[in-house]
């Protein structure tokens, strides 16, 4: 499962059963940065309705590859699906995947007042299929 964690919504992804490729899932949507408990119960049901394995969550970090005060709310929110699901979560560099998101919407003829609903998602998709391509490219290594 990928999730791209934002001030007020969470976008989630999920990849296939053979690790191949992400798809959107949805928009998890809440009216206040630190109202998290219906969004984790959520992301909760999804895992287990999805059979998720692991939580990839985009890190938000600094064109510079520091970490701001969105990589520390989004470790701290990490830590929370963590404990609450029980499930392993990983970090995966998201710098410039809401622009990559936004331009697949506008390739795919998506009107600008609409790409809101869709673009958490999409980033997260991005978020976990670079991701999944880096684990793939590990196992190629490996073989040769």
């Amino acid at each position: 499962m990928g999730l791209d964690y934002g001030a007020k919504t969470v976008g989630v992804a999920i990849s296939d059963e053979l690790l191949l490729t992400a798809q959107p899932v949805e928009t998890i949507t809440r009216d206040r940065e630190g109202k998290l408990r219906k969004t984790l119960a959520r992301i909760e049901a999804l895992a287990g309705e999805y059979d998720v394995g692991k939580v990839i969550v985009g890190l938000p970090r600094n064109m510079d590859n520091t970490e701001g005060e969105r990589c520390i709310k989004t470790r701290e929110f990490a830590d929370m699906v963590a404990d609450r699901s029980g499930l392993a979560v990983e970090f995966w560099d998201e710098r410039l995947t809401t622009v990559q998101a936004d331009a697949v919407l506008e390739a795919g003829g998506v009107a600008r007042g609409n790409r809101k609903e869709y673009i958490d998602k999409i980033a997260a998709s991005l978020i976990l299929q670079g991701y999944l391509d880096f684990i793939a490219g590990k196992e190629d290594a490996a073989e040769t």
